[in-house]
């Protein structure tokens, strides 16, 4: 078997598929359409986001049996055109739910704690205690929305703290010892902290707006470490200036390119954006809640897993 690797991933997959007998091609430079010209040699090809895999793509690829997509999502994949092609989609969000739920963990006691700015302060020769009084987690009701692999790694971190964790999902029985399943109405009714743990769909892009943060009944907090595209940031913007939002974790931004690796495509700073990155109540990272060195191990061993179970 033949496989084309368009991203550079954790060597084990190089050398495990190797052992297994694929044939393996690297290709992490070419352009789209000199990819285009060759995939149709391959049966596997790995990807992490270079690209979207598009109708074009897969049409291209006529030898193609699967995908595998070393991250959580499969936003960048056509899937039912796939699917239509009977080509296996293998993806890992049992790779990297650790790191993002201890990501999502230590945003939410950074932004409690005010260390961000709190340690910016001290480097710049200001000493401000009371300016930096935290709040505690103990007490807090803590709402997931997306009770997957993500969402019950970032419950369990929660066990020990003296919260109520309640959880929602499209699918029901998700229910467990980490969070009770509730409705979205009592979520909203209940939750004074709020983490999404949502796939890129077209039920969640812009679920995060102006409606969707006025139906809580309390003001809250926001931790995003799913995907940007959920959260429409001028609306963001708004209910942290109203108060209906206490403050915001987010390691996603409504503006990073598919590709995950840069912010912007346009030269210009969207409006929104300048003025979240000025609130001291917002703490920003990279989209690297994932991103960890065990993650790169195991999303890379959870690949060639589902690859030996499926082929070999």
């Amino acid at each position: 078997m033949k496989i084309l690797h368009l991203d550079s991933n954790h060597p084990l997959l190089l050398s495990q598929l190797a052992a297994l007998g694929c044939e393996n091609h690297e290709d992490y430079q070419s352009d789209k359409a000199t990819i285009l010209s060759k995939v149709g040699d391959y049966q596997g090809v790995i990807i992490r986001s270079r690209f979207p895999i598009d109708k074009v793509f897969l049409d291209a690829a006529k030898r193609l049996k699967f995908i595998g997509r070393v991250g959580a999502g499969l936003e960048n994949i056509d899937v039912a055109y796939a699917a239509s092609k009977n080509i296996q989609l293998f993806n890992a969000p049992e790779g990297n739910r650790n790191a993002v739920g201890e990501h999502a963990l230590g945003m939410l006691l950074t932004l409690f704690n005010k260390l961000h700015t709190a340690d910016a302060e001290v480097r710049s020769g200001l000493w401000r205690r009371e300016a930096n009084r935290g709040i505690e987690l103990d007490g807090q009701i803590v709402g997931i929305i997306g009770y997957g692999n993500m969402g019950r790694a970032f419950a369990k971190k929660l066990v020990g703290f003296d919260v109520e964790v309640l959880c929602y999902d499209i699918k029901s029985g998700l229910g467990d010892a980490f969070a009770t399943q509730v409705e979205l109405k009592e979520l909203q009714s209940k939750a004074t902290v709020l983490s999404i743990h949502t796939p890129q769909t077209t039920d969640t892009i812009g679920m995060v707006n102006q409606t969707f943060i006025e139906a809580f009944a309390k003001p809250f907090w926001l931790i995003n470490t799913a995907r940007g595209t959920s959260v429409k940031t001028a609306d963001l913007v708004a209910a942290l200036k109203k108060g209906h939002l206490l403050g915001a974790a987010l390691d996603v931004l409504e503006f990073e390119k598919s590709s995950f690796e840069n912010l912007f495509q346009e030269a210009e700073i969207p409006p929104a954006l300048k003025a979240l990155i000025q609130m001291p109540n917002v703490l920003l990272s990279p989209h690297i809640a994932g991103w960890t060195i065990e993650s790169k191990k195991k999303l890379a061993q959870t690949i060639v897993d589902k690859i030996q179970a499926t082929f070999f």
